[in-house]
């Protein structure tokens, strides 16, 4: 269990896209290292994926043990 206050990525939907922002060092790291992305996709600190996708990118960082909010 995660006992952090402060969410490691904050996610927003905007509908048929999600915004992905990593907001720790720890969450950066984990895009890095695990999420194949364009430049296009990211929008200033977020990373924009089709709503199709969301669930398993939360999934991937809930099980790496990240705080996602």
């Amino acid at each position: 269990m995660n006992t952090r206050a402060q969410a490691d990525v904050v996610v927003e939907n905007h509908g048929s896209l999600f915004a992905f922002t990593p907001v720790t060092a720890e969450a950066r790291d984990w895009f890095s290292e695990n999420v194949a992305s364009e430049g296009w996709q990211w929008l200033g600190p977020s990373l924009c994926v089709d709503h199709r996708y969301a669930p398993d990118l939360v999934a991937g960082l809930v099980a790496a043990g990240l705080e996602v909010q």
